[in-house]
């Protein structure tokens, strides 16, 4: 494993546990260079994910791409990096087990919404206004009543 801040290739490995995710190993590492840690990920790579859009173009699924969009809905809001990644990590891993190869944009979309929902309400409502394309204003105000009930 290369070091991500001065690219020695020797480092060690000076921690391992198990992620929250079921499939997946979280390394702390140690450049035994610059003496820099760093945390690495380790999972199964399992059968690629296929994405079918609203308007019925496939594309491939993409982690980077499901993080940006959860880092939007919480940009300028407390929560942390750590969250968005495990939720990232929990979405993917939902995503994985519905043994299929192809899912649609909605499930994923529902998917955020429902872990958003949980993480920060602002964050969520962000989310949800482009996720269910709302028109004016009385869709935010039905949709933050539906979250204070």
């Amino acid at each position: 494993m290369k070091c991500p801040f001065c690219g020695a290739e020797d480092t060690k490995v000076t921690d391992s546990r198990d992620s929250s995710e079921a499939f997946e190993i979280r390394r702390r590492r140690e450049c035994e260079k610059c003496e820099k840690r760093f945390t690495t990920y380790e999972r199964i790579e399992s059968h690629p994910l296929v994405v079918i859009k609203k308007d019925g173009r496939r594309e491939s699924f993409s982690r980077e791409k499901l993080l940006g969009g959860i880092v939007k809905s919480c940009q300028k809001r407390d929560v942390s990096m750590e969250k968005i990644e495990e939720a990232g990590r929990e979405i993917e891993g939902s995503l994985s087990s519905e043994d299929k190869s192809e899912i649609p944009s909605s499930l994923i979309g529902a998917l955020v919404a429902k872990k958003l929902k949980k993480l920060d309400k602002v964050a969520y409502i962000r989310f949800a206004s482009i996720y269910k394309d709302f028109e004016d204003v009385t869709d935010f105000e039905k949709e933050i009543k539906s979250i204070k009930q």
